[in-house]
This record gives C-alpha cells, structure tokens and sequence, in this order.
C-alpha cells in the first residue's frame, strides 16, 4: 500500500467530512427538536459562500468582518425562514413541510441565480500553502477546517449540556407541551436551535468553498443532500451520531476516491449506509424505539 497516498486521502476525508458534520449537525438538531427535516438547510451553505464573495471581493472588507458578517447573516435568514415557513406548519401533515422545505431550496436557488447567475464564480483563498508531518501533507485550508469544525462541535456539546438554552432544548426535544408548562419559550427556543444551526451550515459553506475556491447557486443541493445522510448514519437527531456520520462519510468518500474510482465514490457512501440502515435502522448511535398499540 502506498502511505503516502493512504496518508493523503485519510486527511481529505477527515477534512471533508469535519465540514459534512457541521451541516449534519444543523439538520440534527432541528429534528431532534421539531421532528422535521430542514431540506433548505444545505442552500444556507451556499448562501453564505455567496455572502462572503460579495463581502470579500465586491465591498473590499476585511476577511474578519466579511466572514462574521456572512455567518451571522445566514443564521438571520435560518431564523426567517423558520418563522415564515416552518412554524406554521408545525403541525401539518409531514408532506406539506417537505414539499415546502423543496419549494423554499428552489427559492433560494433561483434568487441567488438570478443575482449572481449561473456560472461558477471563483473564491479568494483563506489560507495558501501546506504543512509537512512526517508522510502528511496538510494544506493550511484543510487544518484550519478541522480544527475550526472540532472546536464548534465541542462548544455545540458543551451549549447543549451546560447553558439553559441548551437545557431548554433538551427539554423542548422531550416534550415540547411539557416545556410551555414549565415556563420555557418554546417559539424561542426552536429559533435560536435555527440560528445556531444555519450559522453552523454557514461555517461549513465557507471553509468548504475557500477549500474549492468556486461556488454556484446549485452547490447546497448535493452537498447538503450528503450531510443528511451523515445526519442518518450517525442517528437523527443524535448530536454525536451527526458528527460520527459526518467523517465516516468523508473518509469514505475520500478513499473511494483514491482507490476506486471517483465515478464510484458516492456509490461507495450510499452503500455504507443502506448497508448500516440494514443492520441498524436508526443509525449508528440511535435507539430503536417501539411503541405500543
């Protein structure tokens, strides 16, 4: 076997799929709250990585402000979304939400292909270079991608298990009527879970395209189609399942890649996960749960 291309594929993948459990994450975290799939949550990655080449390359900002900019306003417009869309659907039947989820992800696309147009604009790199340990090779973009997704998924944790809003949401998960009675803001909660997931898919749309240096409107279809199902490999609305899912399915990706093909790549990941569905239908870390007639 030739390490140094094991060695090369293995950093990809952790690389990729550090950037799939960030999305994986928000789709997780507004299941495990509301029960639905936020199927607009992938365009936020590349409304974001629009934002950020208006900001970088057509306003001139500095690279601190356009990125805080960008992050901080595709959170905003996960919340609108949320407000406008979802929470009058709350308890509609599951189809109306879907078609609606699809209907806002064709919005989106078309606006910003309206704005932008359609063909491939290319991004300024965050970082140039590379990094030699031992037989790795390590672009710069590819270590700050990891360690910026590792250091948001701890905080994630450590928000969910520590702060009242994550003792609210933990809360509003179990038992949203429950949650009202004890006095927490359900309306507020659910928003704030929104925020904090669009901001996290504007995170990953940012390091994903200073990675690949080129966007267009149709970028968080596939991509975002591929964090979900990391979301469902690692278990839906399992935090930890998300970020497990996430780089089991960059590393895979990554080396089909290198040993196989990359016409096959995707085949490989979807294999692996009806392969898991098979054995473990609710995921990796997810329990099976059986109710009673």
């Amino acid at each position: 076997m030739d390490l140094k291309l094991f060695a090369d594929q293995l950093i990809n993948g952790i690389s990729v799929g550090s950037v799939y459990a960030l999305v994986a994450l928000g789709y997780t975290m507004v299941y495990g709250i509301v029960k639905l799939i936020n199927f607009a949550h992938g365009d936020i990655i590349m409304v974001s990585s629009y934002l950020l080449m208006t900001f970088l390359k057509r306003m001139g900002l500095p690279m601190p402000l356009a990125i805080l900019l960008s992050v901080v306003l595709s959170g905003l417009i996960g919340v609108l979304i949320e407000k406008l869309a979802y929470k009058p659907l709350r308890n509609a039947p599951r189809i109306n939400v879907l078609i609606t989820a699809i209907g806002i992800s064709i919005f989106l696309q078309n606006l910003f292909m309206w704005i932008f147009k359609p063909n491939p604009i290319a991004m300024p790199a965050l970082l140039n270079g590379t990094i030699n340990i031992g037989i790795f090779t390590i672009s710069k973009i590819s270590m700050l991608t990891i360690i910026v997704s590792i250091v948001l998924m701890v905080c994630l944790t450590l928000l969910i298990k520590f702060t009242k809003i994550g003792k609210a949401m933990r809360a509003v998960s179990e038992d949203a009527g429950a949650a009202a009675l004890m006095g927490i803001n359900v309306d507020n909660t659910i928003s704030v879970t929104f925020l904090i997931g669009s901001s996290l898919a504007a995170v990953a749309g940012i390091l994903y395209a200073s990675t690949y240096l080129l966007i267009n409107p149709f970028m968080g279809s596939a991509f975002g189609l591929k964090a979900f199902i990391a979301a469902v490999l690692g278990g839906i609305g399992i935090i930890p399942g998300a970020m497990i899912g996430g780089f089991i399915m960059g590393i895979a990706e990554s080396l089909a890649k290198g040993y196989i093909s990359t016409i096959f790549a995707e085949t490989v990941v979807f294999t692996i996960l009806i392969a898991v569905l098979i054995v473990k239908p609710s995921g990796l870390l997810g329990k099976n749960i059986k109710e009673k007639v």
